[in-house]
């Protein structure tokens, strides 16, 4: 297996105003797309973690999505942390 398409964990907390606009279904949708799985949670201070797993290049590409100022509401920041996948998902879920 070529290293981009090992699977990895691709975990990012998103601040910014990302709750109560869609933004969740926006980022299961994107997952989906890039054929991810993983959830879209959201946090009680306000913040979103997205946790997903799968090719490296599909995680690039949603947290592409995450910071191309493209999304439901508005996004200030975003941290990412990177792991190796843990193969803990079936699908794509909103939480």
């Amino acid at each position: 297996m070529r290293k981009e398409e090992e699977p990895v964990r691709l975990t990012a907390w998103v601040r910014g105003r990302v709750q109560g606009v869609g933004f969740r279904w926006w980022v299961r949708s994107r997952g989906l797309e890039s054929g991810l799985t993983g959830a879209a949670t959201n946090l009680d201070d306000g913040r979103v973690e997205v946790v997903a797993e799968g090719p490296r290049v599909g995680c690039e590409r949603l947290l592409g999505h995450l910071r191309s100022g493209e999304t439901p509401g508005r996004v200030d920041s975003v941290v990412e942390r990177w792991a190796s996948a843990g193969g803990s998902f079936d699908g794509f879920v909103e939480r």
